[in-house]
């Protein structure tokens, strides 16, 4: 049996589910969905406004209102597990979603952005560094683990239109990168680049420019894995033809 997983910063629950998230979903046959940047806290909403049929749901909420947020919906014989990484000062931004797919743990993240300042960037390269020692020590204890979401960063030039222009960015700094280059190091594979080392694929285009219609964009949205599950890797890729975010979905296909 094959499971199929799909990952994707909605930028508002709401906002997404007006322009046809749902109609999306009926047509995605998931085993799976990890949503990011969900900006809702589903205690405050109808409860039809939350439900997606088929589905059990998982959110992890920020304290902020209308800030970040993550929410997994899963089939069986996946189940939403717990929130968070057990850090109140990462959780209270609601950003970690994990659910436990039988043989393996799935987590869904919206890492933070750096773009604010010198602060928020070095919140960021924490949590990455943070994040990366908590997923080896569950591997290390002899579970399998994959982790998807908005990572906030294109790891290398072929990852974004603009390499050059941007090098001083967050979201390309070369320090960003490095906290990637150290997943890599460690075991984690980008899904979609080890199946199409030369494809030049984006999933976030800026909102301002008209970006997404000149395909001046961006990949920041992953599926990584560990190496011992690259034996099950049937399949990834990115849904450009989904509309209703300035993301667009990206999904993985596991034995």
């Amino acid at each position: 049996m094959t499971m199929r997983l799909y990952s994707w910063n909605v930028n508002g629950w709401r906002a997404a589910c007006r322009k046809g998230l749902r109609e999306w979903v009926a047509t995605a046959r998931a085993d799976v969905l990890c949503f990011q940047e969900i900006k809702a806290d589903p205690d405050r909403l109808p409860a039809a406004e939350t439900a997606l049929d088929g589905y059990d749901a998982r959110w992890a909420v920020a304290e902020r209102p209308g800030y970040s947020g993550v929410a997994t919906f899963s089939r069986a014989p996946c189940r939403p597990l717990t929130t968070g990484l057990g850090i109140p000062r990462f959780d209270r931004e609601g950003r970690v979603v994990v659910t436990d797919c039988g043989d393996f743990d799935l987590y869904n993240v919206y890492f933070p952005n750096g773009k604010k300042d010198t602060e928020r960037l070095a919140f960021k390269l924490d949590f990455y560094a943070t994040f990366l020692e908590l997923i080896n020590a569950r591997v290390a204890a002899g579970r399998a683990v994959v982790f998807c979401g908005d990572v906030n960063t294109a790891h290398q030039a072929i990852d974004l239109a603009r390499p050059k222009e941007n090098a001083r960015i967050s979201g390309f700094l070369p320090e960003e990168r490095a906290c990637l280059d150290q997943w890599a190091a460690a075991g984690w594979v980008d899904s979609f680049r080890h199946l199409h080392p030369d494809a030049v694929e984006y999933s976030w285009w800026s909102q301002r420019t008209d970006a997404r219609a000149r395909n001046i964009g961006w990949r920041l949205d992953y599926f990584w894995i560990h190496e011992s599950l690259l034996p099950r890797l049937r399949g990834a890729g990115i849904a450009t033809d989904v509309t209703g975010s300035d993301h667009c979905p990206v999904w993985l296909e596991l034995d």
